[in-house]
């Protein structure tokens, strides 16, 4: 996420001790419908269609601690209720931390969350995850951000799977027409350790984007397009399927949010998800298509 921040004379002259902290919250609630409910962390999907509401919540602050830095914290949460498969009803829970500090043409930054899901109530995954980053201008319209992340997550519910993983990110941005119009490119590089030797990973995904704003009477739209690809290979053989599984995956995107007043939208979204694997559990397509309504302040 990139975020702009202006400051005029008057705040430029205010110590940073003095400078308020920034709130924000939004809440939003809506519909969804889904062609294969799953859990992807399981490696399980039903094959099997349902409905469900959800709820999404968060809220921010940002203080500023000196002329070069500044610190975030957040918490997100969100709650899908299925129709029918109330045992994967999802909670979830997290926790942010971002601290910013600019270098005078290049930003650092450590970003740090801890993520807490449940099942139908029940304790299903936890996951810190830590990620020093450094980002800035390449020129006039090009933006560049590159990451290191690593994670640690615990799989109540199946503890062969818990793991930690390694991952460096590089990120390209084009803005075409500033904020308004923008292409974002992406790569990561994923190694991941977990407790069964079966379960061992290494990835590469690409990811790209394109975001744009558009005018219509009163209105200010946006679209966002998107398209993942990840190439999974395991690095010991899988028992059930006698060899070294390997899974490619696809996830197509579009995401229109249409302004309704100042400070309420409606989001109109799709995503279709199509895994190939040889391990057949991993190997379906799930369409999800949804709506909600969205209120900031």
């Amino acid at each position: 996420m990139l975020v702009f921040v202006c400051w005029n004379s008057a705040q430029a002259a205010e110590k940073p001790k003095d400078r308020a902290a920034q709130f924000s919250a939004e809440i939003a609630v809506g519909a969804e419908y889904d062609s294969n409910v799953a859990v992807e962390e399981l490696d399980a999907s039903s094959n099997e269609s349902d409905y469900a509401a959800t709820i999404d919540a968060e809220v921010s602050v940002d203080k500023p601690l000196s002329d070069s830095t500044e610190l975030g914290l957040s918490y997100d949460f969100s709650q899908n209720i299925y129709h029918e498969y109330n045992e994967v009803n999802r909670q979830t829970h997290i926790l942010g931390a971002n601290l910013e500090q600019d270098f005078n043409g290049a930003d650092g930054g450590l970003t740090v969350f801890y993520i807490n899901s449940l099942l139908e109530g029940d304790s299903f995954l936890k996951l810190l995850r830590i990620s020093p980053s450094v980002s800035g201008f390449l020129g006039k319209k090009w933006f560049g951000r590159g990451a290191y992340v690593y994670s640690d997550k615990a799989l109540d519910q199946n503890s062969l799977r818990d793991a930690t993983t390694h991952a460096g990110e590089a990120d390209l941005y084009y803005f075409r027409r500033g904020l308004r119009s923008y292409f974002n490119v992406g790569y990561r590089f994923k190694d991941e350790n977990a407790a069964a030797e079966r379960y061992d990973y290494r990835s590469h995904n690409i990811k790209l984007r394109y975001i744009h704003r558009f005018e219509l009477p009163n209105r200010s739209v946006k679209l966002e397009l998107a398209w993942r690809y990840e190439d999974r290979n395991y690095l010991s053989p899988t028992p059930s399927i006698g060899e070294k599984r390997s899974d490619e995956r696809q996830r197509w995107q579009v995401d229109v949010e249409i302004p309704v007043w100042e400070q309420a939208a409606i989001q109109v979204y799709t995503t279709y998800g199509d895994y190939v694997s040889n391990y057949d559990p991993s190997d379906y397509s799930q369409l999800v298509a949804g709506s909600r309504f969205i209120y900031r302040w």
